[in-house]
């Protein structure tokens, strides 16, 4: 619009100067020719005494001020940067216990504002903060397993989500740029109903090490099991862990080799709940290994369980070279237990009094101090001042040069 009105000021002595009708016409079309504006608005706007300068448009009243703003990116924070569709049932339900808890010191009228935000708001008014945290994805594979991949037979993701016990398994690598030796690997396994993870870290890769965990998280599990589904490793398609589900009447099934997404539901889980926790370091101790346990044994799964809400999807559909998704109302994988109505009363009233206990600031703070010991741990084992966890580590490279050999040939 600038440039069209300068345009315009420079039509507009060469139209008043002109002394017949014919050229002021010429000059009419000329410029609605080239900036495709109507006719009679150009008519009133080249009169001599028409402010062409653009007027200043009456902004609008702003609700959400700094303050609330603020407590927005703190609770975000909190609740370790979660989407606006996730942290929307959060602000509902947990900022009047942030205040009781003392985490957070806002009137009445900001708390009200928190709650009523929508989560496209959200998103908007957090734009700045997700433009600073950068995130890394990474990649990885499952290993080939073993001949009795033809006893288990082949399941995608197409589970029946209405009945809680059915859990996905894999394991994640912490090698860093090598795979050279005994280091640490997360055993990740989540519930498909509900979103409940539990990880557990050993040395190795195992079967035995793998089975053993396991059954440390099935202990673990508020929920009965009733099938599991993992990839093709070695260290799950063993004769072990196939006895084990005959014997316990789990169905034991399997994804196709070489597909990710046949496992959808952990593979979210392994860099939500995994890598963006712990990064991509080689984590080759039994002290880093006490300390990732202790992490996902006590504060890292009551944090992600019962307080940071997941969407499940509910239906998809291909419109021309787009595919639009619809997701469900965000809920907590411990909201989506109680809602079940597949678990025990004892349990329930367990699960409640954990989740009444709990201080969302105060657990956030606790997993980053433990973070920062192993981290710490880790740069004392390495002899280094300073480390960044979530970058990956590029494999060495190593240089062979070629010695020159002789000419080799008849004599001259």
């Amino acid at each position: 619009m600038h440039s069209r009105n300068e345009y315009l000021k420079v039509l507009r002595e060469r139209y008043l100067e002109a002394e017949t009708r014919k050229e002021k016409t010429w000059i009419l079309d000329g410029y609605c020719c080239n900036t495709g504006q109507a006719r009679k608005y150009v008519i009133r706007k080249i009169q001599p005494g028409v402010d062409l300068r653009p007027k200043q448009r009456k902004k609008r009243k702003q609700t959400y001020d700094g303050q609330v703003k603020a407590t927005l990116a703190r609770v975000w924070e909190i609740f370790d940067c979660p989407c606006g569709q996730r942290l929307k049932p959060i602000l509902e339900v947990e900022v009047d216990r942030l205040r009781e808890f003392g985490e957070l010191t806002i009137s009445d009228e900001v708390a009200l504002k928190l709650r009523q935000m929508s989560s496209v708001t959200i998103d908007r008014k957090l734009k700045h903060q997700r433009e600073v945290l950068h995130l890394l994805r990474s990649k990885g594979g499952p290993k080939p397993g073993s001949l009795l991949k033809r006893k288990i037979p082949i399941r995608l993701t197409e589970w029946d989500t209405s009945k809680t016990g059915y859990v996905e398994m894999n394991l994640v690598v912490h090698c860093g740029s090598s795979t050279f030796g005994d280091y640490t690997n997360t055993l990740s396994t989540t519930e498909v109903s509900s979103g409940w993870w539990e990880g557990e870290a050993i040395i190795g890769k195992s079967q035995q090490s793998t089975f053993q965990a396991l059954k440390q998280i099935r202990g673990r599990a508020p929920f009965d099991w009733k099938g599991l589904d993992s990839d093709n490793g070695s260290e799950f398609i063993n004769d072990i862990l196939y006895k084990y589900c005959h014997r316990e009447k789990l169905e034991f099934t399997r994804s196709r080799p070489s597909r990710k997404n046949d496992n959808a539901y952990i593979e979210q889980k392994n860099w939500t709940h995994v890598r963006k926790i712990l990064g991509y370091l080689r984590y080759d101790t039994l002290a880093e290994l006490s300390i990732i346990n202790d992490l996902y044994r006590g504060d890292l799964r009551l944090y992600k369980n019962f307080l940071q809400p997941v969407m499940k999807l509910v239906s998809k559909e291909r419109v021309g070279g787009s595919v639009k998704r619809k997701y469900d109302t965000p809920e907590t994988p411990y909201q989506r237990l109680m809602d079940s109505g597949q678990i025990s009363g004892e349990t329930r009233k367990q699960l409640e009094t954990v989740y009444l206990s709990l201080n969302p600031a105060q657990l956030k703070r606790s997993i980053d101090a433990k973070l920062d010991v192993l981290y710490r741990t880790y740069e004392e084992k390495r002899r280094i001042q300073q480390v960044d966890p979530h970058k990956k580590s590029s494999p060495r490279t190593f240089t062979f040069f070629m010695i020159q050999q002789p000419k080799v040939g008849l004599p001259s």
